[in-house]
């Protein structure tokens, strides 16, 4: 219990007890917390007290906050190091995870002027859009959408690419190896479509990651990923 002859102040005390509870698994992911009241009376402490603790408890991920509905315990997060070029697939087996693929739609398109200009296109080309859902354990992580130009990969097959992972795909098939890449994140929140997809909440807190993937200094692929803003934390090393 809070111990108030103690030099820390209450609010630490009880920021440390309630993470002390879902690091034992008294509280589950996404379980809902007691109420700011039920709180100050298990605790017999101040609705400052408390308010002070939930704060620093949401700054520091381990619980979030839904409009109206209260306050949660937030899940494990996925730790990217983004140190070198990395892959969805090949990250979550490093992390003992099953990934898996939907593919939601797959088509051939005359390129709007944003994709051309993002991709350095001629008017005259056309690209294949994919739309992914990309699952580890069967968990719902991110949705892809990617353009890739036709003209480097010929009869390309939704198919082909339920069977393999994109980027074997390129590169056994078509001997377009994934050399480097660049990214952009910024801070966004889900979209209506994206939350029913990653079974969260629409307005929900994500990542927006915006990737240019070349072969040498060829582009071969521009893709827009959502991710959950709850699964994802993201390491860059500094040297």
């Amino acid at each position: 219990m809070i111990d108030k002859g103690n030099k820390m102040p209450l609010y630490l005390q009880l920021m440390r007890l309630l993470m002390e509870k879902v690091e034992k698994g008294l509280y589950i992911e996404h379980e809902q917390l007691p109420s700011e009241r039920e709180l100050c009376e298990i605790y017999e402490v101040s609705r400052i007290t408390v308010r002070q603790a939930l704060q620093e408890l949401e700054r520091v991920g381990i619980i979030y906050k839904l409009h109206g509905k209260g306050t949660f315990v937030a899940p494990k997060k996925y730790d990217q190091q983004l140190d070198a070029l990395y892959s969805f697939t090949e990250e979550m087996k490093k992390l003992g995870k099953q990934p898996t693929t939907k593919i939601l739609s797959f088509e051939t398109l005359p390129v709007d002027d944003y994709i051309r200009l993002k991709m350095g296109l001629s008017i005259e080309s056309e690209v294949y859009k994919v739309v992914r859902l990309r699952l580890a354990d069967e968990e719902p992580l991110m949705y892809e959408t990617t353009y890739l130009p036709s003209t480097l990969f010929p009869n390309l097959t939704k198919e082909r690419f339920e069977e393999q992972s994109m980027y074997d795909l390129f590169q056994r098939e078509y001997e377009k190896a994934v050399t480097n890449a660049t990214e952009k994140f910024t801070a966004t929140l889900l979209k209506e479509e994206e939350a029913t997809y990653l079974e969260a909440v629409s307005g929900q807190a994500a990542m927006s990651i915006k990737r240019f993937a070349y072969h040498q200094n060829e582009l071969i692929e521009y893709t827009m990923s959502i991710a959950r803003g709850d699964k994802f934390a993201y390491t860059v090393e500094l040297t």
